[in-house]
């Protein structure tokens, strides 16, 4: 583990390889699991704003698992999650081309939304974790899903952080980034 300012990193974020390879893996990350995509309390809100930019890009059975749910649930563990249709798949992911995706990405990269996507969903395969005391563990999730994933940035010597660099920058900021990617130069050195 690292420390940077007030978060735990996990060296393996630095360490072990990770590509996204949605050729492989269908978007399945998106279909499987026990919970909806974790969210942020803010990300509600904005879920419910912009709920009638994403419907379009939605399923039928997705609209009806959040028009019967509402924007988000609590899980089991008491944190906020995404809604799920017959409790596998995200309530806002679609299919096209056979490959399973995101409809509040679509409707952002259509330029309809400012936001792109939960962060959670975007950070992953880190999990981010927060302590009592206010610190936030960056954790890398490993998921039989994502071995493709891994496989390919373990051949392509991209490590998860790198990979994920967008998403990093967007939730911690472009000097958080610039820290990790000092430490990982630091743990390569002999």
């Amino acid at each position: 583990m690292i420390e940077i300012d007030d978060k735990i990193v996990s060296a393996d974020l630095l360490r072990e390889g990770f590509a996204c390879d949605i050729a492989q893996c269908k978007g399945i990350c998106c279909v499987e699991g026990n919970a909806g995509a974790p969210l942020e309390i803010d990300e509600v809100d904005i879920l419910e704003e912009e709920y009638p930019h994403y419907k379009p890009y939605m399923t039928p059975k997705g609209i009806e698992a959040v028009e019967r749910q509402g924007f988000m649930v609590v899980d089991s563990d008491g944190d906020y999650t995404t809604p799920l249709v017959d409790d596998a798949e995200c309530a806002y992911a679609y299919t096209e081309n056979g490959i399973t995706l995101c409809a509040i990405e679509k409707a952002w990269a259509e330029g309809e939304t400012t936001f792109r996507k939960p962060i959670s969903c975007h950070l992953y395969p880190i999990r981010l974790m927060r302590f009592s005391n206010g610190t936030i563990g960056l954790n890398y999730h490993r998921w039989s899903v994502c071995s493709a994933a891994r496989a390919c940035g373990a051949k392509k010597g991209i490590p998860v952080y790198k990979s994920l660099r967008e998403p990093i920058v967007r939730r911690f900021g472009e000097e958080f980034y610039e820290a990790l990617d000092a430490a990982a130069e630091l743990l390569r050195k002999p």
